[in-house]
């Protein structure tokens, strides 16, 4: 059995269903694993779930200004580091994986490897480049250089890279010079036992015909207020009174999101959730005819893969999206594909699925069995695991027959 330790910066475990996953594949494994995160609300500092072992910290997001993110991420790596060495005092570990953004821990996997001989796996879950120049376009470039030169020395610490698409995978080795064979791509797929269509519940369109449903972050580079701009013109300039909008989320821009609502005059079509409970969003997700993919073109967003928009495939919905590189590889056919950043469009696309219900069960359809035979987790675990089996050294274990990789 081997001790491994995982870092995570931005979102609390298990709230963080990638990570949780992972975890989880490798408790499945044999493997002892250990967390280091943020605190979510009503969080403990320290407390095992499923025999995973979650050391948390308070977590402080001063706000979203470039000397904020300097210090949320300064004050993240000092306690980061400090509950490493407390984890440490158990035995150390063989491996320590770190998930981004930030890029900032490469310091403490090189503390360990000098130390214990620890590997080092890095698990690329944003392009810490682009989203800076989609959070701040147009500015100064020697923050951009210097998220270049964090992301370039997390990439050749590491001895293996975790890439969640192809188009991360083509910036490890073209960009940070990673020999293509120290790289893997590992999917962000859904759970299909857990995540599946059940039955509607009626009250949640709340006395409409039709829901369409968001989920996810709300960052001023995800879009959300185009499906509120979306909705005003569905509700106000189309006369589609028909349609009930619930956003399912939380993040920097909550609060001005729900302030545009209300501008809008939207509070009886618009509704926010903020972070909800699993059954709330299974209920939700059960509910809703259309799942929203707003996410508007920028150099982040064009090469990432969105979780959301696999969640609503593994719920039967079809996706209303722009037209993005990483979101055609996901969705496939189980999307309509709009003009990226049109918020006349999108409104436009969501009115159309609306009224064509033989093309929203289609979609639908579609999408589910695009997630089962290809994106789900279980076929993305068996590459996961062969990251550990090569850097642990133990050489590659055949695919079961009936878990052919995706």
């Amino acid at each position: 059995m081997s001790r491994i330790l995982i870092i995570v910066q931005n979102l609390p475990v298990p709230f963080d269903r990638r990570v949780w996953l992972e975890c989880r594949a490798l408790t499945s494994a044999g493997h002892e694993v250990s967390v280091i995160c943020p605190k979510g609300q009503g969080d403990p500092a320290r407390h095992i779930v499923d025999g995973v072992r979650l050391y948390k910290y308070r977590p402080y997001a001063p706000g979203g200004s470039k000397l904020g993110f300097i210090n949320e991420y300064a004050y993240s790596f000092a306690a980061t580091a400090w509950l490493t060495m407390k984890a440490r005092r158990s035995g150390r570990f063989q491996v320590i994986q770190a998930c981004n953004p930030p890029d900032i821990f490469w310091p403490i996997a090189l503390v360990l490897r000098l130390l214990d001989r620890t590997r080092f796996v890095f698990d690329h879950h944003d392009l810490c480049p682009e989203l800076y120049q989609s959070r701040f376009p147009g500015g100064p470039r020697l923050p951009y250089l210097a998220l270049r030169a964090l992301e370039r020395a997390t990439h050749r610490t590491a001895d293996h890279v975790i890439a969640t698409n192809d188009s991360y995978r083509d910036i490890a080795v073209g960009r940070s010079g990673k020999a293509a064979t120290a790289v893997t791509v590992v999917r962000s797929g859904p759970d299909p036992n857990r995540l599946e269509r059940g039955p509607a519940e009626p009250g949640v369109r709340r006395g409409r015909r039709h829901l369409a449903a968001y989920i996810g972050v709300m960052g001023p580079q995800d879009g959300v207020d185009i499906v509120v701009r979306a909705a005003d013109m569905v509700v106000h300039e189309l006369r589609r009174d028909d349609i009930a909008f619930t956003l399912i989320g939380s993040g920097d821009c909550f609060d001005d999101l729900v302030a545009l609502r209300n501008e809008l005059g939207l509070a009886g079509h618009v509704e926010f959730t903020g972070r909800a409970p699993d059954d709330l969003v299974a209920t939700i997700m059960s509910t809703a005819d259309v799942g929203l993919s707003p996410d508007p073109k920028n150099p982040l967003n064009d090469l990432s893969t969105m979780n959301k928009t696999m969640e609503y495939m593994a719920f039967e919905l079809p996706v209303v999206a722009f037209d993005l590189r990483e979101t055609r590889v996901s969705a496939g056919e189980a999307a309509i594909y709009v003009t990226p950043n049109s918020v006349a469009e999108y409104a436009a696309a969501i009115v159309e699925l609306m009224d064509d219900e033989p093309r929203r069960h289609r979609l639908g359809k579609l999408g589910r069995m695009r997630v089962e035979q290809q994106l789900a987790w279980p076929h993305q675990e068996l590459a996961y695991l062969g990251v550990y089996r090569t850097v642990l050294g133990q050489g590659p274990e055949p695919a079961p027959a009936h878990r052919a990789a995706g």
